[in-house]
């Protein structure tokens, strides 16, 4: 026998905990989203810390910076064409060139602004814009 007493939840009780789990959500969740592409920025701040830390090494065996034709490949494989690496290191200065983040080439202009050496990724859209991460904008 059932008794008049059985418990349970009302409609407007459980109502009342799927609006609150709503608001919460329409708090959390942006918060939560945006996680991974800060992630691949920063991910992709340390790819070009260490192409550049490979640069200097190239630079400190070969007193000059590869060109932008000889590009970034010149740390992994010895460049042909001028200026020509007289001490280039035959294991190379990295093992292989990452792709950034979003799986695109990081890019390389010798020279760059300023007269110096560029190291950029085009970010999440593909393109030259604002949202370009380069070495001039790590922090």
């Amino acid at each position: 026998m059932l008794s008049n007493s059985s418990k349970g939840f009302t409609l407007i009780e459980v109502m009342v905990v799927v609006v609150i789990l709503s608001i919460l959500a329409v708090f959390i969740v942006p918060k939560i989203m945006d996680k991974p592409e800060q992630a691949r920025k920063t991910q992709a701040r340390q790819n070009i810390r260490i192409l550049e830390s490979s640069l200097n090494m190239y630079k400190l065996d070969n007193f000059q910076y590869p060109s932008s034709d000889q590009g970034l490949d010149a740390l992994v494989n010895k460049p042909s064409g001028t200026p020509e690496p007289k001490n280039w290191s035959s294991e190379g200065y990295i093992d292989r060139l990452p792709k950034d983040p979003w799986g695109s080439p990081y890019q390389y202009l010798n020279p760059g602004t300023k007269g110096k050496i560029d190291i950029y990724s085009l970010g999440p859209d593909g393109v030259n814009s604002d949202d370009d991460i380069g070495n001039w904008n790590l922090e």
